[in-house]
């Protein structure tokens, strides 16, 4: 009995032919007009607005290429696995909008490559070559992968990252490949340090090692076991080394939230129903097709004939995406906004793996699959909205709505100021019953239809997230660098002293209380904070509206 044998048989869709090299050229060509559509939408990014998470990864970048730091004690810590690959842009400039600019078009870079990955993990599933190019292609057209990969945030590379994980996984069930099995325990290890949603995805890929163990060859077994404990022990250590310098008085304790939350019943109400928001927010941002892709995955799990393979795809992804959506509902702190009840970008990272399954569901299960799956999609969809709005009650209202935390609700709604959950379900619904209803037709007429009807909306979604005009144009943070240090006064707000900590970029950002410390150029203070000290001058800068004004010391000059 041949090691193949015993632990899968690879899927002949998947047996590389010389004669075959054509496809080569449509998924570079594809890559190309990827980026360079994401580089077009967010072509007037030019500084942080996602703050404080874009500034703590920038300021993490920076530090880590021997830059100025910051003092970023009791926020939430940002990690460095996503800080690593933005690096060398630091090397290259120190000015804020060039780097941010350049860290932009790696994040369209990144995302891009979600169009490749996803065309690999289609053919894995059995999925022709020219239906997954096709499938792949409108798939990377997601709303996560295109509005996120244009901030400087970890969720441009993770939705990569969960599909090269996947990928991964396949092939070490399928062929017992110790290479495949270092590209998975390395993936999730990296995913770990990339943000703790990665730790989930470590956690699930030692089950999924424990659970196939007997089926895999050791070498496999002990590489995919080493990669993982190897890359977490990295991670750590690169994450402890930038703690300690960005953090000196520790992060925002996390941890000891997600444990009170666990431990008492009004947490675990709390967990469970902003676990739900975000699965109605999954459902919802892929126009039902997650709700369609988790209805096929429960029935794979439960056809024990299926290919191996594919169920532990199928359990792998079900149990990152639920662990995800607990464990960080858990240890969100309550903000008053209505993101703490419904929230779609912590799942974002699986949000693309949903859309592929969803559309192989509509695609190869057949009308019978069709119409079990898209009602179950419906009935997920309005059980788990249902809960979120249950628990929340008035707070979906009276809790601030960032605009920012729903782009694909308001791109269903129409509405930029409020949710409107019931409303944006039922647009959700009628997409949904668009693709189910282009797949109810003729096997032959199906695929080139439904997927069309998904570039469609996609392309829908992008006219409507396309900017017509430059921003206006923010606060003119110390635009001519003065010399020497910068202090900022403990009464300024943290939403005017995080982001200049990046915009300052020649030395790390001091504190203080009461009168500018000796030696200090140039100080931030509140607006309202009177006449300046002696020996220092007032300079007009920023005002009531920005929330800050500026003194300057002239022995600097």
């Amino acid at each position: 009995m041949t090691t193949a044998f015993m632990v899968g048989t690879p899927a002949p869709a998947v047996r590389r032919s010389g004669g075959r090299s054509w496809v080569w050229w449509p998924l570079a060509a594809g890559w190309v007009a990827q980026v360079a559509l994401r580089l077009w939408l967010h072509r007037y990014h030019a500084g942080p607005v996602a703050n404080p998470d874009e500034t703590g990864y920038l300021l993490a970048a920076r530090w880590l290429a021997g830059g100025a730091g910051a003092d970023l004690s009791g926020s939430t810590f940002y990690q460095a696995g996503y800080a690593l690959p933005l690096v060398p842009v630091f090397w290259l400039t120190s000015d804020p909008e060039t780097a941010y600019r350049l860290v932009t078009g790696i994040g369209a870079v990144a995302a891009a490559g979600a169009y490749p990955v996803a065309y690999l993990l289609l053919r894995r599933l059995r999925l022709g070559r020219r239906a997954a190019l096709v499938l792949a292609f409108a798939a990377g057209l997601s709303p996560g992968l295109l509005v996120f990969s244009g901030y400087a945030l970890a969720d441009a590379i993770l939705p990569v990252l969960v599909l090269a994980w996947l990928v991964a996984v396949h092939d070490l069930v399928a062929y017992g490949s110790a290479g495949a099995g270092i590209a998975a325990g390395g993936l999730a290890a990296y995913a770990m340090a990339v943000h703790l949603r990665g730790t989930v995805i470590l956690a699930v890929c030692l089950v999924v090692v424990a659970v196939v163990l007997r089926r895999l060859p050791r070498g496999a077994a002990i590489a995919v076991s080493a990669s993982a404990v190897a890359g977490a022990v990295v991670g750590q250590a690169l994450n402890g080394a930038l703690e300690a310098a960005l953090y000196p008085g520790g992060p925002r304790d996390l941890s000891g939230l997600l444990l009170a939350r666990l431990t008492s019943l009004e947490g675990q109400a709390w967990a469970l129903s902003g676990a739900a928001g975000q699965l109605w927010y999954l459902v919802a941002g892929t126009w039902g097709l997650a709700g369609v892709g988790l209805a096929g995955a429960a029935a794979l799990l439960a056809r024990r004939a299926a290919p191996l393979p594919h169920r532990v795809l199928a359990g792998a992804l079900l149990l990152v995406t639920l662990g995800i959506a607990y464990a960080s509902s858990a240890a969100l702190p309550d903000e008053h906004r209505v993101g703490n009840h419904a929230y779609g970008r912590y799942l974002a990272c699986v949000a693309v793996a949903w859309t592929l399954a969803g559309m192989l569901v509509l695609l190869r299960g057949g009308r019978l699959a069709v119409a079990r799956s898209a009602p179950a999609a419906a009935g997920l969809l309005a059980v788990s909205g249902g809960v979120a709005a249950w628990y929340a009650g008035d707070r979906l209202r009276r809790h601030a709505f960032i605009a920012f935390d729903f782009p694909e609700v308001i791109f269903l709604t129409g509405t930029r100021d409020s949710l409107d959950l019931v409303a944006a379900s039922l647009a959700a619904l009628v997409l949904l019953a668009c693709l189910a209803g282009a797949a109810l037709l003729t096997a032959r007429r199906a695929r080139p239809l439904v997927t069309g009807v998904l570039a469609l909306i996609h392309v829908a979604f992008i006219a409507h997230l396309a900017p017509a005009a430059p921003p206006a144009p923010g606060p003119d943070w110390l635009p001519a660098p003065p010399p020497g240090r910068v202090a900022v006064a403990a009464g300024v707000k943290w939403n005017v002293w995080v982001p200049l900590s990046y915009r300052v970029w020649w030395t790390e950002i001091e504190r203080f209380d009461g009168v500018p410390p000796r030696g200090v150029c140039t100080a931030v203070v509140p607006p309202d904070a009177g006449p300046p000290p002696l020996g220092w001058a007032a300079t007009g800068a920023g005002g009531v509206r920005q929330g800050w004004t500026t003194w300057s010391n002239p022995l600097c000059r």
